[in-house]
């Protein structure tokens, strides 16, 4: 059960637009988690990703990775940590949910944040009501930074830091 990471090119926008009217993925993400794909995919910046996950060469979901100090938007405020990256990911197609399959997208996405963009810690912001996100992540082994709001989103900012043992490669 092999998940791959791709760049996502403007080939995916009619398969992330299908994604993002899916009901089940809106209720877990906050009131500004659409991207206009048209518009950002084309875009090159040093500070994000956008990542279609494949198992067995079909897209099944969608990992952003994006330097929490760098990004253009400050989303996480412009205290964000040095070196700190934020992910978020989401399963588009619901048969490949629950399958282990966003843990294997989370630990392709580790990979990349330690070992290509030199992160020192990774955050994420699940809303408190995904209990479920918030548990999984907890698995994963992040720990509670406490609630903040985003937006409308009363979210849970939790933070994973980079194992003592991991090195960064060069990318």
């Amino acid at each position: 059960m092999g998940v791959v990471l791709r760049t996502a090119t403007i080939d995916d926008v009619s398969l992330l637009e299908k994604w993002d009217e899916d009901e089940e993925a809106a209720s877990w993400g906050g009131d500004d988690d659409n991207y206009d794909w048209d518009y950002e995919l084309p875009r090159s910046v040093e500070w994000r990703e956008f990542l279609i996950a494949e198992v067995d060469s079909v897209p099944v979901g969608m990992v952003v990775i994006i330097d929490a100090l760098q990004e253009e938007s400050h989303y996480w405020g412009d205290d964000a940590p040095q070196n700190s990256w934020a992910i978020d990911i989401w399963i588009g197609e619901s048969e490949y949910r629950s399958k282990g399959h966003g843990t294997k997208m989370m630990e392709e996405a580790f990979t990349l944040c330690f070992s290509k963009h030199g992160a020192r810690s990774i955050v994420i912001d699940p809303l408190q009501s995904n209990t479920r996100a918030i548990a999984f992540y907890r698995r994963l082994g992040f720990k509670e930074v406490g609630p903040r709001q985003f937006g409308d989103d009363e979210c849970l900012v939790m933070s994973f830091t980079k194992p003592d043992d991991l090195t960064p490669v060069s990318a």
